[in-house]
């Protein structure tokens, strides 16, 4: 249907275009008494957007309120490690790569006698390798989570989200002085390495 909005310049075309939107049937002598257009669109707020939520008045702990009344979210809706992002710093990223390890022995390796493969699934640790150029040891500072790496030297940041789950309190970190590389090998906790691993 193709309107035409240069020809709508009477009030009576305005009043048909307001019933055509929504409007509900009016008496025809209400009709008369109203001087401009009505239209049921002045009513609306960006509350009628979308379905109509019934509301509940529920008890229990859906509605319970957070001991600081100015909080937007809640703990559970902010991802982790979302406080150390700051896209005004200006220090650039540096360059990484993240390798998987396994622990194989004989007993894998010519006899087959586990189910390991070479695919990451097989996997037990995550090692995270940080090139840092013209970087000394002591300037270097590093923060671990379970899903989040941050480094941050003077001249470099990296806020790493991980592609797994790691164990943060049991990784290790070894800076190769020579290479100019920080080597981080962390443990993978992931939710089906009890099945991967039997």
């Amino acid at each position: 249907m193709d309107l035409d909005l240069d020809g709508i310049s009477s009030v009576s075309s305005l009043q048909s275009l307001a019933k055509l939107l929504g409007d509900p049937p009016k008496d025809d002598e209400d009709d008369d008494d109203e001087c401009g257009p009505h239209s049921s669109v002045s009513a609306m707020g960006p509350g009628n957007i979308g379905p109509v939520k019934k509301e509940t008045a529920v008890a229990g702990p859906a509605q319970v309120k957070s001991e600081n009344s100015k909080t937007i979210w809640s703990a559970e809706e902010v991802p982790e490690g979302s406080e150390y992002e700051d896209t005004w710093d200006p220090r650039e990223q540096p360059e990484y790569e993240i390798l998987f390890k396994q622990r194989v022995g004989t007993e894998d390796m010519f006899l087959g006698m586990s189910r390991k493969d070479a695919s990451t699934a097989c996997c037990e640790d995550m090692v995270i390798k940080i090139k840092l150029p013209e970087t000394k040891f002591s300037d270097i500072t590093l923060d671990l989570q379970d899903k989040v790496l941050d480094l941050r030297t003077p001249q470099k940041k990296l806020l790493l989200h991980l592609p797994h789950p790691v164990d943060s309190r049991n990784g290790k970190a070894h800076f190769h002085s020579e290479e100019e590389i920080l080597e981080v090998t962390l443990r993978m906790t992931r939710e089906l390495d009890f099945i991967n691993f039997a």
